[in-house]
C-alpha cells in the first residue's frame, strides 16, 4: 500500500492526512480535526472525554481509526487516522457549529483528489494556488513547477534503471545536491535553519535554477548512458551534478559572491509583505 502524507487547511488549521494509493481515499489525523472542530488545546484529552461519554463510539474504536505514520515534533510517530467515513462517525459525538461545514471540506478535499488522478494538470493548477496563497512570486512558482516536473523525469529514470526508492533515491539525491552545491541536503536545511520545511520551496531563484540543471543534466545523462542499478547511477549522479557546478561557479565568479543563500521562505516571503504594507502606508 503506498501512502503520501499531505497537509490539507481548514479555516486556516492545519490537518495532516494520508493518500492511500490502493483504497484511493485519504486518511485524516483524528487529533487534528478535533483541535480544529473544537479548538481545543489539548485534544488527545478532549478525545478521551468524548469516547467516555459515547459508549457505542469507544466500542467501535479500533476499527474507525487507523494508526499511521505521520511527522509529529518528536519525529515520526504512529497516530490515529480516520478515513472519511470513520470521520463522520466520530463528527457525530462532537458539538461543533463547524461539524457541517468539515464535512463538506472533506468531501471537496476526496473528490479534488480524484479529479487530479484523472487530469494531472489540476494537481499543478492547486499547487500554483497553494504557493500564490503562501506569498511566493510567479516567477518563483513557475521555476518551483518546472523543478518538480524534472524531478519527476528523474525519478522516473531511477525507476526504470532499477534504483530502489527510499534510501537509494535519498542517496542520489544527496550526492546531486552535494556536488552542485557543496552541502548534503541535511547540510543545507541545517545552512539555511530549516528544521522539517522542504529544501526546495526554500530555495531562492538562483538555488533553484542550478538545482533543476543538475537534475535535468542528471536524467539526461542517465538516458544516455543506460546505467544498471544504484552503484551505476552514482556516477551519473556527480556527473549531472557537476554541470551545474561548473554553471555556478562561472555565475559566481562574475557576481563575486555564492549563490547559496541562508535566507529561507519565511525570510523573503515576509520582507515581500513588508515592502507591500510600508508602500500602502506611504500612500
Amino acid at each position: 500500500m503506498t501512502k503520501k502524507q499531505d497537509i490539507k487547511l481548514f479555516e486556516e488549521r492545519k490537518v495532516r492526512t494520508v493518500w492511500d494509493d490502493e483504497e484511493e481515499k485519504w486518511y485524516f489525523c483524528v487529533a487534528d480535526v478535533v483541535e480544529a472542530l473544537t479548538d481545543s488545546a489539548n485534544p488527545t484529552d478532549y478525545i478521551k472525554k468524548m469516547r467516555k461519554r459515547d459508549p457505542e463510539l469507544a466500542k467501535g474504536w479500533g476499527q474507525i481509526v487507523t494508526p499511521l505514520s505521520l511527522h509529529t515534533p518528536g519525529g515520526k510517530q504512529r497516530v490515529n487516522c480516520a478515513s472519511q467515513e470513520g470521520l463522520f462517525r466520530i463528527i457525530q459525538s462532537i458539538p461543533s457549529p463547524k461539524a457541517e461545514p468539515f464535512k463538506q471540506w472533506m468531501a471537496q478535499v476526496a473528490s479534488q483528489r480524484l479529479d487530479q488522478m484523472q487530469d494531472p494538470e489540476l494537481s499543478i493548477d492547486q499547487a500554483i494556488a497553494d504557493y500564490q496563497r503562501l506569498g511566493y512570486s510567479e516567477a518563483w512558482i513557475n521555476q518551483r513547477i518546472k523543478s518538480i516536473e524534472v524531478r519527476k523525469e528523474l525519478t522516473d529514470e531511477w525507476k526504470r534503471t532499477g534504483v530502489k526508492e527510499g534510501l537509494e533515491y535519498a542517496s542520489l539525491t544527496d550526492i546531486i545536491t552535494r556536488t552542485w552545491s557543496g552541502f548534503t541536503t541535511k547540510q543545507y536545511k541545517h545552512y539555511k535553519g530549516l528544521k522539517k520545511e522542504n529544501l526546495r520551496d526554500n530555495m531562492t531563484n538562483l538555488e533553484m535554477a542550478f538545482n533543476i540543471l543538475a537534475e535535468a543534466s542528471s536524467a539526461e545523462l542517465s538516458k544516455q548512458n543506460n546505467p544498471k542499478g544504484y552503484n551505476e547511477q552514482v556516477q551519473v549522479a556527480k556527473e549531472g551534478g557537476s554541470v551545474a557546478k561548473a554553471a555556478r561557479r562561472q555565475l559566481e565568479s562574475k557576481l563575486g559572491h555564492s549563490v547559496i543563500s541562508p535566507s529561507k521562505a519565511s525570510d523573503y516571503l515576509l520582507s515581500k509583505k513588508d515592502n507591500e504594507a510600508k508602500k500602502i502606508e506611504e500612500k
